[in-house]
């Protein structure tokens, strides 16, 4: 017998590649990982752009003299008297002289004019008896305007003998001016009690402030016992009983063609139902 051969396979061309290109495979991926690793590495380790020195040095200059500049502006705004009050400027006196409001006023010269207080001046000059209204404000660099409304006088009181006076009264009942004599052309308010917070006196001022003018020349005197009651007597004698301030217009035009008949007493308070009383 011959000899049995045992015949060898030769080795696969494609078993021996596929291993070797597999670990071609990731050494190339392993090198391509190395490298990005490298080059994140240096990217880290690399020193960052740093701004020039010039550059720096210019920017902390500017800081300082922004710093500097509103240090100087607070200064100057709020303690130097370069900005200080320097004049007091008066409008709208006529019977209270301009000085009399400077006076009561009294605003600190030289101090600067953000540390004014204008409510506190405007205060101190609306406390006058002849002021109505007051407005005070800053005209820079250096001036402070003040602009008033005096009273308007719409009836005066006498305070009878042994009193203090004839007294002058406003549309709103307020008492802000006493006068030697009794001045002409006013009516006199004849009442148990003549006061800004009494309700009479208001409501007998309310009337007379908007009665017609023309009507309102012809009124002597003004009385009232309740806020709805008001009557005032004319030069001629006749006496009108008015009421409330209501309905101004339609009571002066019935009131107008009542005054043409004769009478003495003449009620206009419900003007849908005047009468006339002997």
């Amino acid at each position: 017998m011959s000899p049995t051969r045992e015949r060898r396979r030769p080795p696969s061309s494609s078993a021996e590649e596929a291993p070797d290109r597999a670990t071609l495979a990731r050494e190339r991926r392993g090198r391509r990982s190395e490298e990005e690793r490298r080059r994140t590495r240096v990217a880290r380790s690399a020193p960052r752009n740093r701004p020039n020195r010039r550059v720096e040095i210019r920017r902390r200059w500017v800081a300082l003299l922004s710093l500097l500049t509103v240090i100087a502006l607070v200064y100057l705004l709020f303690f130097s008297s370069m900005l200080g009050a320097q004049d007091v400027s008066v409008s709208g006196s006529r019977t209270v002289t301009a000085d009399q409001i400077r006076a009561v006023a009294a605003v600190p010269l030289d101090k600067p004019m953000l540390r004014l207080s204008t409510d506190e001046i405007r205060d101190r000059v609306a406390a006058m008896p002849g002021i109505a209204t007051v407005e005070v404000s800053r005209s820079w660099p250096s001036t402070v305007e003040i602009t008033v409304t005096e009273r308007t006088a719409i009836a005066f009181f006498d305070s009878g003998p042994g009193g203090d006076g004839v007294h002058l009264v406003d549309g709103g009942g307020v008492v802000f001016k006493t006068v030697p004599s009794r001045p002409a052309g006013l009516p006199e308010l004849r009442l148990p009690k003549v006061s800004a917070d009494d309700p009479v006196t208001r409501a007998v001022t309310a009337v007379l402030g908007v009665i017609p003018e023309q009507l309102l020349k012809q009124v002597t005197t003004a009385t009232a016992k309740t806020p709805a009651s008001v009557e005032f007597t004319l030069s001629s004698g006749k006496i009108v009983r008015w009421g409330t301030a209501e309905q101004t217009d339609r009571k002066a035009k019935v009131l107008a063609a009542l005054l043409t008949q004769e009478g003495k007493v003449y009620d206009v308070a419900a003007p849908e139902l005047p009468t006339i009383t002997s």
